[in-house]
């Protein structure tokens, strides 16, 4: 498995994210739809954010990205997880769980103390995933129309 730094306007990259918001508007359950925004490059451009394709024996297999967003509560650097998608041919594999830690590790590298993210709770095996890496539950701290769920997590640099 690799990890390709990107933007999402990358044809690969732009083609995962279609697939995913694909997959995001036939399980969504909100009462007025699915809203799709493609992600600007700019936003997922060191040091400010990045975007990143997983690659498994060479096909593009997910993607996912974080960018920097206001300042917590406490006044900490957070980045937000944004996009987070596998293949449902790859599923099961550990690559999610690997794209997040890989995500995790980016934003500490810039400088965040904390992650963030937004979801939505027919995402169930997202949640779980989420759950599993140490996010916990946290007030809304976007005005997201498809999130109804949000997590977060301390990052911390390794010793």
């Amino acid at each position: 498995m690799t990890f390709r730094e990107t933007v999402p306007s990358d044809p690969v990259a732009h083609g995962l994210l279609s697939d995913y918001f694909a997959s995001r508007e036939l399980g969504f359950t909100g009462a007025n739809g699915y809203t799709i925004v493609h992600p600007g490059d700019e936003q997922f451009t060191p040091p400010h954010g990045v975007f990143l394709v997983v690659e498994f024996d060479g096909e593009p297999v997910g993607c996912g990205g974080i960018r920097a967003i206001d300042a917590g509560p406490d006044g900490g650097v957070r980045f937000e997880v944004k996009h987070l998608w596998v293949d449902p041919r790859a599923r099961g594999t550990g690559l999610g769980g690997s794209l997040l830690d890989e995500l995790e590790s980016r934003s500490i590298g810039f400088g965040a103390t904390e992650a963030v993210l937004d979801t939505n709770s027919s995402l169930e095996s997202a949640a779980a995933l989420y759950r599993s890496r140490g996010y916990v539950a946290i007030a809304p701290y976007n005005d997201n129309p498809n999130a109804t769920n949000w997590y977060g997590k301390a990052l911390h640099r390794p010793d």
